[in-house]
């Protein structure tokens, strides 16, 4: 499990985020920062919808979590004056689930389907005329007397949102009509999006102390906004209620966020294979077993930003620790390599995330 303070660099939303997130979202598509290519192409999708008088096709939004496609849902109902429908896709376990839903909406409704790759078969199957012919055909009765009764669906426009695109199936991801995948933030984007959250909180912010947690957000809003609200707590309780560079770092000091956004399972990770694996290679299990936590929750948590930040590289024959990590943990690294050379450290903010 992760304890609540290392679930602060988490891009995932908690119960505690949904009400504060619901406040510093934006609401119109002129207030939503950065992703400019995405932002314009929706926008034209929108307008012209708008001018037709008709549903804009339907819209898949792909990428990691926490960058926004929530946000984005929300307001393609916002700019269309149409109400918005809201499920997840392990949610619908039966097509009936999902014929419910769809036969309950009015003309012009927007159905928003987080984690769409997740969603039943049988539901996908039925969604796929729903979402081509507006009808669904529902199954009464079992065996050879079984009828399919057809119902009309309103034209309504399905926002699907995944953080695995890779796993949609093919007719499934045919059938939307604009697609797009949204990136990692750029620091300077972050500082942006921070002081406009400052300001709908009320919260004193320097543009120092929205560099410095910037710098610690990973890429993306939702780490940087509670960030922000954490830093906040610390400025009120032991400062003097301004969020400047000093206050910012001593509060992240406080909540084990260091300067390149690791927590402490992150640290453990790096610490545990520099110093007990020599650098690597290692097996998930083995590293798994050395911090204290499930492979899964290494391999899910910690990774994807270590290998993003090339302090972490997978290799056939384990994980192995760069030389970067041996920096940044303060360590010498050693002559020679264990299995492989040291990867140059990528770009964080323009790396497919879909790729295992």
């Amino acid at each position: 499990m992760v304890s609540e303070t290392d679930g602060l660099v988490s891009a995932y939303v908690s119960d505690a985020d949904r009400d504060a997130e619901a406040t510093v979202r934006p609401r119109r598509l002129a207030e939503f920062i950065a992703q400019d290519r995405v932002r314009d192409q929706l926008d034209l999708l929108l307008q012209g919808a708008m001018r037709r008088g008709s549903p804009p096709d339907h819209i898949l939004l792909s990428g990691p979590p926490g960058l926004g496609k929530t946000s984005l849902a929300n307001i393609v109902a916002a700019e269309l004056g149409a109400g918005i429908r809201v499920t997840s896709g392990p949610a619908i376990e039966r097509s009936g689930d999902l014929a419910a839903i769809l036969t309950s909406l009015t003309e012009g409704d927007v159905l928003f389907i987080d984690e769409i790759h997740r969603i039943a078969r049988p539901a996908e199957e039925l969604l796929y005329s729903a979402m081509e012919d507006f009808r669904v055909d529902v199954v009464v009765g079992k065996g050879p007397g079984a009828t399919a009764i057809p119902l009309d669906v309103e034209p309504f426009t399905l926002v699907g949102a995944t953080t695995r695109s890779g796993l949609l199936t093919g007719p499934m991801r045919d059938r939307f009509g604009f697609v797009a995948h949204l990136d990692f933030y750029a620091p300077a984007d972050l500082e942006t999006l921070l002081h406009r959250s400052a300001r709908i909180l009320g919260v004193p912010i320097t543009p120092e102390g929205a560099t410095e947690i910037a710098g610690r957000s990973r890429g993306t809003p939702r780490i940087a906004n509670r960030l922000l609200r954490r830093v906040r707590d610390y400025a009120e309780v032991r400062a003097d209620g301004v969020v400047d560079v000093d206050t910012a770092r001593a509060a992240l000091i406080v909540y084990d966020v260091d300067a390149l956004g690791l927590d402490r399972l992150d640290r453990a990770v790096l610490s545990a294979l520099v110093d007990s694996f020599r650098g690597g290679p290692v097996g998930l299990s083995t590293l798994a077993v050395a911090v204290g936590e499930q492979p899964d929750t290494v391999e899910e948590v910690c990774e994807p930003f270590l290998v993003r930040a090339g302090l972490l590289a997978r290799t056939p024959r384990g994980r192995v620790a760069t030389e970067a990590a041996w920096r940044h943990l303060g360590r010498t690294p050693p002559n020679g390599t264990f299995g492989m050379d040291s990867p140059p450290v990528p770009d964080l903010f323009s790396l497919d995330t879909d790729q295992p």
